[in-house]
């Protein structure tokens, strides 16, 4: 790092958990986040800003009116342009020295390893669960550790998951394994603006915590946050001997 770099993040460099090698570990990594609406807009706004040297943005969605609230790196100008553009425009406002690479199509089985392989980590914001479900097989089958973040009304949960490790619990340990589960989705039940981008910020927070290794490993719980009740509280989540995903 140089002159603007080390202005540019002083206050990383001056964490003694962080420090000059976290930043560098940052603007070396390779992150993709899938879906780049209500928590993914604040995580990238975030990871960006903070220097991670390649985003890669996957949506197949276009902005809408009704996104404006939540998704706060797009304005009334984009109503109608193609979200992983978008932002992208917005990657290189927030840092230049960030890299952003568009993939407007919508994650599934048949591309999900072409988009996610050699990723540092994913980190999913999607909004259905047959989307969470590839994005964590194909995260899981290609070692990469996963940020799950979800919201809904006044609640957000977000956990990291590495389900190849022998003690440490994949994505299906916690939800199951049934695609028919009906959506929860955002249009139908309702969010709270400011708690979606609570989710974005702690999906980033944990995204470079995976990264760089500061502070406590959390692969293995699930943060709970309801902001009805204020209230945050941690969780573990057991790995599932019968899971047919990291069983074996």
């Amino acid at each position: 790092m140089h002159g603007d770099a080390l202005d540019r993040f002083a206050r990383h460099i001056i964490l003694k958990e962080f420090g000059g090698l976290g930043q560098q570990e940052l603007i070396a990594s390779d992150i993709a986040l899938i879906g780049l609406g209500g928590i993914g807009s604040p995580a990238l706004q975030y990871l960006a800003a903070s220097g991670v040297g390649q985003l890669r943005l996957i949506d197949d969605d276009k902005v809408d009116f009704s996104n404006l609230p939540r998704q706060t790196i797009f304005s009334d100008a984009d109503i109608g342009s193609a979200k992983a553009e978008a932002a992208a425009t917005a990657v290189r406002s927030l840092h230049p020295g960030s890299r952003a690479s568009v993939h407007a199509e919508r994650l599934d089985a048949s591309n999900a390893a072409r988009l996610l392989e050699g990723a540092d980590l994913v980190i999913d914001g999607s909004d259905n669960f047959e989307t969470r479900l590839v994005a964590a097989d194909t995260a899981l089958a290609l070692r990469i550790p996963l940020v799950s973040a979800a919201v809904a009304e006044f609640r957000a949960q977000v956990a990291l998951y590495r389900g190849w490790e022998p003690d440490k619990p994949c994505y299906r340990c916690l939800v199951g394994s049934d695609p028919a589960l009906p959506d929860a989705s955002c249009a139908a039940q309702g969010v709270l603006a400011p708690v979606a981008g609570l989710a974005g910020c702690l999906a980033a927070i944990e995204a470079m915590r995976a990264i760089t290794g500061f502070g406590t490993d959390t692969a293995g719980s699930l943060l709970i946050v309801d902001m009805l009740a204020g209230s945050f509280r941690r969780v573990t989540v057991r790995k599932d001997p019968l899971c047919p995903s990291c069983a074996a």
